[in-house]
């Protein structure tokens, strides 16, 4: 334990955010810098609770309890291997996940949580700082070849286990980039992209090889890749995205988030100056903007908007207003559904946008060009009634270029999983078995494309689990660690 009363004389506490009007110049993180003596005083609210439920409610078993004590003792060399024991990317992690283990925190009963998400950040970008983060070769080689179809953070985090145990593993990535919606779905705001350069260097040395620009199942076929190879897995995520077939849809100006972001995270990337961005294929600049959709999608596409310079803002939601404190429905230590107010949230309102609930889009309108101009909606009464439309409430907005940001439902039927056969749960994903192989021997699936959307962290877990299972298929035995089996689920 740290401080033994570390949670009774410090309050949470997190970097303070640059200010609005300087961040939204750029393309940087938003946040400051964080003092080490704050960076300690965080580490000691972590309790002497008996049982560390953060434990539970992060699927990778993180030992946090360990290292906050030991980032409180200053010894951040520990804290690197405690942390890497559970978690292969915890810079992906710390910036990006939701934190349901601060949602289990038993501090959180009655208290703010210990600041999990902070302590992690700060550990792993010391360790990159001070040289701890090396290459780890496997000692000895198996000859065994695998494929792993997919370079986001589950199929990373295959790719690196499987490495590390001594298999020749190859990453196919359909894109120009290695990193999957890490790269071009996460904007540079919320995690500079140098964050996943620098862990790749890392994986090469290992001697993880990987293939950009590689569309498996067309410009590799399946049969191709099970005679080359063998082991699969499977970790191309849940990237079929779920529209909106209203009248007005195929008016030029509405995009999917995943049509819209790509294109202006690679614009950034590709520019001179990174921090100033470039022009997008698709952009916001002087536009009246609609995002529908209220998940971290949705504030994505708020930040990147106002960045280009959008004329405003505008944010649509069909679920009420979510309240500001756990609700009685959803008690400790599940994870709640709460109001966030996330960066591009702040920067929205300081910009005069909107953030509207309990509304339905009913369609577009466009102009004579077949551009869209506006966007009617109706309000909404709640889940419960089926979302029935409220009389007398329709209006219209302006709308020029809209996103639609209402999530994933379940991977990509294409050429690669049709000729491979597997077979699909009554969700639509990739059904697998208790050790992650789907009904194709020798191919695994990680991830979203297996669980359906869902956390990072949850993915990086996936990953891990499968490359122990495929490990042990591969050689009929392992020592890599298996944290979750398929079927687990968050805590309800």
């Amino acid at each position: 334990m740290a401080d033994p009363k570390g949670f009774l004389t410090h309050d949470r506490e997190l970097p303070v955010r640059r200010p609005v009007d300087v961040r939204i110049q750029d393309w940087k993180e938003v946040y400051t810098d964080f003092p080490p003596a704050k960076l300690n005083q965080q580490a000691a609210r972590c309790m002497d609770c008996g049982i560390p439920f953060c434990h539970n409610g992060c699927p990778l078993g993180n030992l946090i309890p360990e290292w906050n004590d030991l980032v409180y003792r200053e010894d951040f060399q520990e804290a690197i291997e405690r942390l890497h024991a559970t978690n292969n990317f915890p810079e992906f992690t710390g910036r990006l996940c939701p934190a349901p283990c601060e949602a289990a925190c038993v501090l959180g009963i009655n208290s703010d949580p210990v600041a999990i998400k902070r302590v992690e950040v700060e550990i792993i970008d010391r360790a990159f700082a001070e040289g701890w983060v090396r290459p780890q070769p496997p000692a000895v080689k198996t000859g065994k070849r695998v494929a792993v179809v997919g370079s986001g953070p589950a199929g990373l985090a295959a790719a690196q286990q499987l490495t590390r145990a001594g298999h020749d593993v190859v990453v196919f990535e359909r894109a120009d980039a290695v990193g999957g919606l890490l790269r071009y779905g996460i904007p540079e705001f919320k995690m500079e992209k140098r964050h996943i350069d620098r862990r790749l260097e890392q994986m090469r040395a290992e001697g993880t090889e990987f293939r950009t620009s590689v569309n498996v199942g067309v410009d590799i076929t399946a049969a191709q890749l099970r005679a080359e190879y063998d082991a699969i897995v499977l970790a191309g995520g849940a990237t079929q995205w779920r529209d909106l077939p209203v009248e007005g849809r195929s008016l030029r100006g509405v995009y999917q988030a995943m049509e819209y972001l790509p294109p202006a995270n690679r614009a950034v990337s590709d520019a001179l100056e990174p921090a100033a961005g470039a022009d997008s294929a698709i952009n916001a600049r002087g536009k009246h903007v609609v995002v529908i959709g209220g998940g971290d999608t949705g504030a994505d596409c708020i930040g990147t908007a106002i960045r280009q310079g959008a004329a405003s803002v505008t944010q649509l939601e069909i679920m009420p207003k979510p309240p500001g404190a756990r609700p009685g429905s959803q008690p400790w230590p599940t994870f709640p559904t709460l109001f966030k107010m996330e960066s591009a949230h702040e920067e929205l309102e300081d910009g005069g946008g909107d953030r509207v609930y309990a509304v339905s889009t009913l369609g577009f309108a466009g102009d004579a060009d077949g551009n869209v101009r506006a966007l009617r909606l109706v309000e909404v009464e709640g889940p419960q009634s089926g979302f029935k439309p409220i009389p007398g409430t329709e209006r219209e907005i302006p709308a020029e270029l809209v996103t639609l940001s209402m999530g994933f439902v379940g991977p990509e039927k294409g050429a690669l999983l049709e000729d491979l056969g597997v077979e699909y749960d009554k969700r639509g994903n990739v059904a697998r078995d208790a050790s992650y192989m789907t009904n194709v021997p020798g191919v695994f699936s990680a991830g979203d494309i297996g669980r359906g959307q869902s956390l990072i962290v949850w993915a990086i877990a996936e990953g891990r689990a499968a490359a122990s299972r495929a490990d042990a298929f591969l050689t009929g035995e392992t020592a890599l660690p298996y944290p979750i089996l398929p079927t687990a689920r968050s805590l309800v």
